[in-house]
């Protein structure tokens, strides 16, 4: 199966409308038609991509954890984010800039991992993945949106189990982790 055609659209848009802005996120209101001629409505979530990192020291792993809001928890996740006041910055730039903002920590070693979407049935918005290691301590430099984030190290062992127990439920976390391990990185 292809993921990718070079053939004409399957849907055509034929009106588009912005329903909903702020800051962090553009929600607009499609009219649509489809290849057999059917008409609908199509809503879709625009925001910036993301980066997020994986922290990795020997047998250790760096998280976060803070509470999220529309889920009313606390997650534990990897540090990850976007500049909403520079959606163009170059994505490791800006994995290079979260780590340190929600971490403290500044890593020498960088490899790419890949580029994902998050949710391409409601939002364009993807994320690229960065492993990141052989680090120095600064502080941190959290935005008022991330009080009470807290930084834990675990042992990369623990965090195995804490996904086997669906302890950890951020999807792009999730995500990340598996294809690092995928490619042998962790």
């Amino acid at each position: 199966m292809s993921t990718n055609s070079a053939h004409a659209p399957e849907i055509t848009t034929t009106d588009s409308e912005v329903v909903y802005q702020n800051k962090w996120i553009r929600v607009r209101e499609d009219k649509i038609q489809r290849a057999s001629g059917a008409e609908g409505i199509y809503s879709v979530v625009e925001k910036p991509d993301f980066a997020i990192v994986l922290p990795v020291d020997g047998d250790h792993i760096y998280m976060v954890e803070q509470y999220r809001y529309p889920v009313g928890v606390r997650q534990l996740e990897f540090p990850q984010g976007t500049w909403d006041d520079n959606p163009g910055v170059d994505p490791q730039t800006l994995a290079k800039g979260e780590l340190r903002e929600e971490t403290g920590l500044e890593a020498k070693s960088w490899t790419y991992i890949g580029f994902q979407y998050l949710a391409p049935g409601l939002c364009n918005q993807g994320y690229h993945i960065y492993l990141a290691q052989e680090f120095t301590q600064g502080a941190q430099q959290l935005d008022a949106e991330e009080e009470g984030l807290t930084v834990h190290r675990l042992p990369v062992s623990l965090l195995i189990e804490k996904f086997k127990a669906g302890e950890i439920t951020d999807a792009s976390t999730c995500n990340a982790f598996g294809q690092a391990r995928l490619q042998g990185l962790i």
